[in-house]
């Protein structure tokens, strides 16, 4: 790969870093009045699509690769989210080392009440 290259990718990938920081920073800020960051938001977005059959839960492991946090920063998320009611944890009864977590009836308000607004920050963010 000449340099060119290498330097036309290189600025592609800041630009890259540069849309999502302030997609990230748009979205914290319409979400701070309800208590929320963009981080609380995608665990609640993921949560509130996750198959009826599996009651609406979700494994915290299977969270990891979907709002790209570390395990223990997910973790630390999840329990801020469980202490404020907005999810429950429970273990796996087949697999004791497996955890689950469900949105509350208040997390599902929640997240209801500010889709539109991650939705319409997306827009402006992103040009959608």
């Amino acid at each position: 790969m000449g340099a060119n290259a290498v330097e036309a990718l290189e600025e592609r990938w800041r630009s890259i870093l540069s849309v999502h920081a302030r997609t990230m920073c748009e979205i914290d800020r319409v979400l701070h009045p309800h208590g929320l960051g963009a981080s609380d938001f995608e665990v609640l977005d993921v949560l509130a699509s996750a198959p009826p059959g599996e009651g609406g839960q979700c494994r915290v492991q299977n969270l990891v690769g979907r709002v790209h946090l570390s395990q223990s920063a997910l973790s630390r998320l999840i329990g801020r989210l469980e202490r404020d009611g907005l999810v429950v944890r429970t273990v796996c009864a087949e697999d004791r080392r497996g955890v689950w977590v469900a949105l509350t009836g208040k997390g599902r308000d929640l997240h209801t009440e500010v889709l539109p607004l991650q939705r319409a920050a997306l827009a402006r963010m992103l040009g959608g």
